[in-house]
């Protein structure tokens, strides 16, 4: 009796210990980096398991599944992926990408356009992803559609177009400030696409095009303005410089007959210098055919040249 009194002690030890290393087995939980796991005690919230080797007693504990959406493909030969919402015991805290798709907008200026975008936001607070909504992906991808419809819809075509990263900002203020309730932190909003109406998208291609010619053709004008104050500015400086050399040939043949005492008016030194001109013009007017044409007012000046030179002695030469 005390043989079989020991062996039924010592199976009892036995099943004892393979239950306790099932319970301690069974309550071994790993969470791994970037996840956390809400565990609820008979019901109710207790704790949020951290990446690591955790403990939950089994029975009594269990974590709380999160609804999550995920895309699988329909079949092994196809690259066709349907989307599912799942659940899932362990929350990813990574930061995740969520596209919406193309849906109708109106603009403030009555433009219907389809606009689609991309949404990233990480879960910061698992217990209220939990708690606080019933499908935290969907409530998410809900928010970011008729958020995008009040920015876009009080923005005008033209705005979206031009301030495209002002429109992802006051986007991603609205978002951020929605999702705190839901422990999801947006970190940006992104509009990736925008379809317009074929008509509006020709309107607005004429309207460039008449943009750049207008351009080109301020362009234009201004260059054939600079080049006119140009050449304007030339004439000036020739015509001041040409005068300045005609008031100092006067200077010289007003000095030179003061020296010969030779009596001189200001006609007749005009006239000699329209004659010494003359004279200088002629060796270009000879290039342009063989023979020089020469008119008969011409006489006239080169008599006046004449006389001027006969109250020089020294000059062209004659002795004095």
């Amino acid at each position: 009796m005390g043989q079989l009194g020991a062996s039924v002690g010592l199976i009892a030890a036995v099943i004892v210990g393979i239950g306790i290393i099932a319970f301690i087995v069974k309550g071994i939980f790993i969470v791994q980096q970037s996840q956390a796991v809400v565990v609820e005690r008979l019901g109710s919230y207790n704790r949020t398991l951290q990446p690591g080797i955790n403990f939950l007693i089994p029975v009594l504990e269990r974590p709380r599944p999160i609804k999550i959406r995920r895309y699988e493909s329909t079949g092994l030969t196809t690259k066709t992926l349907q989307e599912r919402v799942v659940e899932e015991i362990k929350i990813d805290t990574r930061e995740t990408v969520l596209n919406f798709p193309a849906q109708p907008v109106v603009t403030a200026d009555n433009v219907t356009i389809q606009i689609d975008g991309a949404l990233y936001f990480e879960i910061q607070t698992p217990r209220d992803a939990v708690y606080q909504v019933e499908n935290l992906i969907q409530a998410v991808e809900v928010l970011s559609k008729t958020t995008l419809r009040a920015v876009v819809g009080s923005s005008e075509l033209d705005k979206l177009f031009s301030n495209r990263d002002e429109i992802n900002a006051q986007l991603q203020t609205v978002m951020d400030e929605a999702g705190q309730k839901w422990g999801v932190k947006v970190n940006r909003v992104e509009i990736q696409d925008i379809t317009l109406p074929s008509d509006v998208e020709e309107a607005m291609r004429q309207v460039m095009a008449a943009e750049r010619k207008r351009r080109a053709t301020v362009t234009e004008a201004n260059g054939y303005k600079e080049a006119q104050i140009k050449k304007a500015e030339g004439d000036k400086q020739a015509a001041i410089l040409r005068a300045e050399g005609e008031r100092k040939s006067i200077e010289e043949v007003l000095s030179a007959g003061k020296e010969t005492n030779a009596e001189l008016n200001a006609q007749t030194v005009v006239s000699y210098l329209i004659a010494q001109r003359y004279l200088d013009t002629l060796p270009d007017i000879a290039k342009e055919g063989d023979r020089v044409m020469v008119p008969y007012e011409a006489t006239g000046i080169l008599g006046s040249l004449e006389s001027i030179k006969s109250l020089f002695p020294g000059a062209a030469g004659n002795p004095t």
